[in-house]
């Protein structure tokens, strides 16, 4: 009977802790990545404290689809696909790549996008809009907001609900915006709690969005936990949204 090789065996734990980490990374850069989401920007289709799965080869590669932003700067994406309008995107923030983004593909490119009294027009059409009630937007500070809901269908037939918390919003009503080539145009669902495509970079929105800049495509959620209500351990369990876990979006 002979003892194990001291060295041989620390080679072997290096070795499986350098596969572990690059399989973590390479399923990451191309498959799939967890995000989680501070804001409520997205309400009520993804709620502040929920953790979702983004789909990484769903547009293709960039060098945000590498953690870290390691992949090699480039103006076109690896085997890159145009989002699909109403799809709820992840991507790099223009302006300020450290910060991580999620909203809704309203603009692709060449269209033009405008707000008339809160209503969507896309080419000068207006979007069906149907009013559906009463809802409930959370506020930053963890209180729930009395909000106007509504069913909003897209031209191609994706429908998804929206917010509107005051009537008459900052951004009810814009000029008209010509997405640029290469660029897509979204917005958050809580249309009066979102500084998206409607406003520019330069004054702190997203503006339109390089398609260098997607980093996934949102799927599903995976878990919720609602963080602003939280007061102490006692009130920890009851925080956990049940309802909210593996929800598609």
């Amino acid at each position: 009977m002979t003892s194990k090789n001291p060295l041989r065996a620390l080679w072997g734990q290096i070795a499986e802790t350098v596969l572990t980490v690059a399989l973590v990374f390479i399923s990451t850069t191309a498959i799939a990545q967890p995000f989680y989401v501070p804001s409520g920007s997205m309400q009520p289709t993804i709620a502040i404290g929920d953790a979702m799965i983004g789909n990484k080869f769903a547009y293709g590669w960039s060098r945000w689809s590498v953690p870290f932003g390691l992949g090699p700067a480039s103006n076109t994406r690896l085997l890159g696909r145009l989002p699909r309008r109403g799809d709820v995107v992840i991507f790099r923030k223009p302006g300020d790549v450290g910060t991580t983004l999620v909203k809704r593909v309203i603009g692709l490119p060449g269209e033009r996008i405008q707000m008339r009294d809160g209503c969507l027009y896309i080419n000068n059409v207006a979007v069906k809009l149907q009013a559906t009630g009463m809802g409930q937007a959370e506020s930053e500070s963890g209180a729930m907001e009395p909000a106007r809901r509504f069913t909003e269908t897209l031209p191609g037939g994706v429908s998804h609900p929206i917010l509107k918390l005051r009537e008459f919003g900052a951004l009810d009503n814009t000029p008209v915006f010509t997405v640029p080539a290469g660029h897509i145009f979204v917005m958050g669902d809580n249309r009066d709690n979102s500084a998206d495509s409607r406003v520019p970079v330069e004054e702190g929105g997203a503006g339109y969005v390089p398609l260098v800049n997607l980093m996934a495509k949102a799927e599903i959620t995976i878990g919720s936990y609602d963080f602003l209500n939280a007061k102490g351990p006692a009130s920890w369990p009851g925080l956990i949204r049940f309802e909210r876990f593996f929800r598609l979006i």
